[in-house]
């Protein structure tokens, strides 16, 4: 975090320019008042890489909506904020004032960016001040803290998405449709692998159990579990899974890398590796008229893909301005939730059917959903 600051910082003072924080408020309060108008308001509760280097970026492009507001424990980073993104004091907020952001009426939308055990508390929160949310991967850490969330948003009558990104990208869309379509006849075998190498970092967030909840099947593993869902377009009825350890010393608190087997009512078999001690990133299907993959299929950066019958080319825009405007339309336009908080639930279900799995040697664990259940 230390070192995504200084690169923030210093890149700030590349193109600030030395204006003055009043004046870049008093700009602010200018330019959002004009880009207000037919747009909706989201304000990022948490202000760590991913919305640094990602989602805000992203917001400046959006059609349907921009950044109204932040929420962070830091004050350094308000002035910062503030100053790279014309964000007026009065929409900016820290974790113990955050509830009053209810009385807001610029910010329409709470984007939860915060360590996997603060998402469901920010959510209901955001749900009871009367905002809409959008949740980032895993929803919760547990299955009964989704159902909190959900049951949150639907009493106060707002609006639930997951930050699946990857549901609004070209190439994904592509493989949904095979999926659907059966553009390759039967799926008989899909594989999906997420991971990294995390180096020698052993104070993030991330390897603390109390904070992410899991390790990598938390984490990159969502990404390899989505992956053969709308690979195949359907939920599977079944996981066995194993799980493996090359740094226990590093990896203390949580999993390093998991592998897992699915089957499908079809009778397809699905296989998935997650890890944060490999670099992995592929989507692969093999059916009964040939074949598709991904490679890379999850990463922040153009994707890519072939199938047997050549190679695909779709034009890149960010991931993140396309999530966040299919959002922003099914708020305004009503238009389809493309991950609805039920994705977010059943993704969760598998992470603990598979936790459970593996804490039975490898047994295989029932699965079941109402039909269509998070597709």
């Amino acid at each position: 975090m230390n070192i995504s600051r200084r690169k923030f910082n210093s890149s700030l003072a590349l193109g600030a320019g030395g204006a003055t924080l009043m004046g870049a408020t008093a700009f602010a309060l200018s330019k959002n008042k004009k880009r207000k108008e037919g747009k909706l308001g989201i304000a990022l509760v948490g202000l760590g890489g991913y919305s640094t280097h990602q989602l805000a970026p992203a917001l400046e492009e959006t059609e349907h909506c921009y950044l109204a507001g932040i929420v962070t424990g830091t004050p350094e980073k308000e002035r910062i904020w503030a100053s790279r993104y014309n964000i007026p004091a009065e929409n900016i907020y820290n974790y113990q004032n955050f509830d009053t952001i209810a009385e807001n009426p610029s910010i329409d939308v709470v984007y939860v960016v915060l360590p996997n055990s603060m998402h469901a508390d920010f959510s209901i929160r955001a749900a009871k001040a009367g905002k809409h949310v959008i949740c980032e991967k895993p929803m919760a850490i547990s299955v009964e803290e989704c159902d909190a969330i959900i049951k949150a948003c639907k009493d106060a009558g707002v609006k639930l998405g997951m930050g699946y990104r990857l549901h609004s990208e070209p190439y994904t869309k592509e493989v949904k449709k095979y999926a659907k379509e059966k553009t390759f006849g039967h799926i008989r075998y899909i594989a999906a692998d997420a991971g990294y190498h995390s180096g020698s970092y052993p104070n993030q967030w991330r390897l603390n159990k109390a904070l992410s909840g899991g390790g990598a099947l938390m984490n990159m593993g969502v990404y390899a579990i989505q992956s053969i869902i709308y690979g195949t377009g359907e939920n599977p009825i079944s996981v066995a899974a194993q799980e493996y350890s090359t740094r226990p010393t590093y990896f203390k608190q949580t999993d390093e890398t998991i592998t897992a087997q699915f089957e499908f009512e079809s009778g397809t078999v699905g296989n998935i590796m997650t890890s944060h001690n490999i670099r992995a990133n592929r989507l692969f299907a093999s059916c009964e008229n040939g074949w598709f993959e991904l490679d890379p299929a999850s990463t922040y950066i153009p994707l890519a893909g072939r199938t047997s019958r050549g190679t695909l080319n779709f034009p890149q825009e960010s991931q993140q301005k396309l999530q966040m405007d299919d959002f922003a339309k099914h708020v305004l336009f009503d238009a389809p939730n493309i991950a609805p908080g039920e994705m977010g639930r059943r993704d969760m279900v598998i992470v603990e059917a598979i936790y459970e799995s593996i804490a039975l040697g490898g047994q295989k664990i029932p699965l079941k959903f109402p039909n269509g259940y998070g597709l």
